[in-house]
């Protein structure tokens, strides 16, 4: 996935009120951007630190671009734009990278499913049955560290997600779930269950009812972001 268009340099000033965030470009103008992720964004952002953003010319909008790169503390590249994680992965399905789910016959995106009044990211069928895939972006390191980890702030909906997902596993319908890590330098992601350890022990017992669990990194730079490798996915909270 190429960003288009071409995406703008600057340095935070400050990220407030959660969907905000003021930075002043290379050429010293100021401005207020949208910033599109509900976590925490703990580890991914410092107040001076590089930003990439997405510049709009819509009048309609109340913001001029989007927050789309952050540079962390520790130097690395992360995908901040969580929006960006679903259809990464869809190209990387359709591509047949995550080659644990190839061969499916239709793709379906936002499928009510489940108990709880949930929508699963993508369903896929394929001849003998559907998978039902979620979807989650991560975008938290630590220090020097090649392991990432999920959440950065305290989920109930993810823990939800995970219920679901186990409920569908019990009844022998195949449930996925899928961590793209967007976050350069990364080999192995982990439930951080330092930060919440409701939804890491909700992880444990989705994949003891049969849940699967991938982790897909990607390649990340200004100009392109794509899912390209497998990752380990660590269960006890290894760091």
């Amino acid at each position: 996935m190429r960003f288009s268009p071409e995406l703008e340099h600057g340095r935070l000033l400050v990220r407030y009120k959660r969907f905000l965030a003021d930075i002043e470009t290379d050429s010293g103008e100021k401005l207020t951007i949208h910033c599109p992720n509900t976590g925490s964004m703990f580890n991914c952002m410092a107040p001076g630190g590089r930003v990439w953003f997405s510049r709009s010319n819509d009048p309609k909008r109340k913001l001029p671009g989007t927050w789309e790169i952050s540079e962390t503390p520790q130097g690395r590249f992360a995908c901040v734009n969580t929006g960006r994680a679903n259809k990464l992965v869809e190209e990387a399905l359709l591509a047949g990278v995550i080659s644990e789910l190839n061969g499916f016959t239709a793709l379906k995106r936002e499928v009510a499913y489940g108990q709880e009044n949930s929508r699963v990211d993508f369903r896929l069928d394929y001849p003998d049955g559907p998978v039902f895939l979620e979807v989650k972006s991560v975008t938290l390191g630590f220090d020097d560290s090649p392991i990432a980890a999920f959440p950065d702030a305290v989920t109930q909906r993810g823990a939800r997600h995970l219920r679901e997902l186990a409920t569908l596993a019990r009844e022998g319908i195949r449930a996925v779930l899928l961590y793209c890590v967007n976050l350069t330098g990364i080999e192995a992601v982990r439930p951080a269950e330092e930060i919440d350890l409701a939804y890491a022990l909700a992880l444990r017992e989705a994949v003891a009812a049969g849940v699967e669990v991938l982790a897909y990194g990607v390649s990340l730079t200004p100009e392109e972001v794509r899912v390209d490798r497998k990752l380990v996915v660590h269960l006890g909270g290894d760091r």
